[in-house]
């Protein structure tokens, strides 16, 4: 009889157990976030993902009654910090503030990278784009794209362009044309970024460079810069008379630089599509989609976790492409 008995009683303990274990799950997703939230962004201040996430956070912490903790872990073209980010724990309070270069771009130039985005993060939205503009030095011949490839194909290996960093879109974006435009140029690294490569473009000490129009606009607006096209399939507002790659005949060099949140893999569904509808409600705020326009970005807000998903399946497609065709490689 005692045995029945302490048979039956370990079995209602693990009855209520199990039952206990159950019915808690759904309510650790509906009490998320109960504590603050940090963001690891995988560059300096003042950079454009830098910019992009703290334009958000006013709304994001909002939307989700928390405090958000940005953590700018720069280095190693962004890998550094993704790699911090990928171990993380997977409970929706640490996540990574991911670009096109570190997700889809790095994994395919750097083979020694120990993060694999597609399998470490679960994407949960696309937040802004930033699309590139092809620019020249005020006194170039050229005054548009086409113009330029004229100009170029008659004067192979004398043209040069300015290149911030090595495996940067940007970067990537001036080898494409130049692969597919059947150009011969020089390339002129730039450490620092985009900003002292513009100047001197400014400068006319070099000839053409690709770069985010954010950090060209107000150049070009003041005749300080020509723009020859911009990497988008329809016009910029703010530059309605510089025309798209796309009616200029080159529709695979339609790009941009877009940022979008990350959670770690193994999160939780129900804190992953609480996180997307935060980050749909804070860019619908007039004001954060005000102040993303003045800083050159477009509020780009996924429809769903998989629609994030598979846009960023495309775009690895797209860059692992590039860089095997151009033969891009770490210097």
């Amino acid at each position: 009889m005692e045995t029945a008995a302490a048979r039956l009683r370990a079995c209602i303990a693990l009855l209520f157990l199990l039952t206990s274990f159950v019915a808690t799950r759904p309510a650790a997703a509906d009490d998320y976030p109960s504590r603050p939230i940090h963001i690891i962004v995988p560059f300096a201040p003042g950079g454009a993902s830098d910019l992009a996430i703290r334009l958000l956070q006013p709304g994001l912490e909002k939307v989700l009654g928390q405090q958000l903790v940005v953590e700018n872990k720069s280095g190693a073209a962004g890998n550094i910090g993704m790699e911090i980010a990928a171990h993380a724990a997977a409970d929706g309070y640490t996540l990574f503030f991911g670009n096109v270069g570190t997700i889809a771009i790095n994994p395919h130039f750097y083979p020694e990278l120990k993060v694999k985005p597609a399998h470490d993060f679960a994407p949960v939205s696309m937040v802004s784009e930033t699309p590139g503009i092809f620019i020249t030095r005020p006194d170039f011949p050229s005054n548009s794209l086409k113009e330029m490839v004229s100009y170029v194909k008659a004067r192979p290996g004398k043209v040069n362009y300015a290149a911030a960093g090595i495996s940067t879109l940007n970067t990537l974006e001036m080898e494409q044309f130049e692969h597919v435009a059947g150009l011969k140029m020089i390339q002129v690294p730039y450490k620092g970024g985009a900003g002292p490569a513009v100047v001197d473009l400014m400068g006319g000490h070099v000839d053409v460079m690709c770069v985010t129009y954010s950090s060209a606009l107000p150049f070009v607006k003041a005749g300080k810069l020509k723009g020859l096209a911009v990497t988008t399939k329809e016009r910029l507002a703010e530059l309605p008379d510089v025309p798209t790659v796309v009616e200029l005949g080159y529709p695979d060099s339609v790009s941009s630089s877009w940022q979008g949140l990350f959670a770690v893999a193994g999160t939780p569904q129900p804190i992953v599509a609480k996180l997307h509808d935060a980050v749909v409600k804070a860019l619908a705020d007039p004001t954060v989609r005000a102040h993303m326009a003045t800083a050159g970005m477009l509020p780009s807000p996924s429809k769903s976790p998989d629609e994030f998903k598979s846009y960023i399946a495309a775009e690895a497609a797209k860059w692992a492409k590039v860089v095997k065709e151009i033969g891009a490689k770490p210097q």
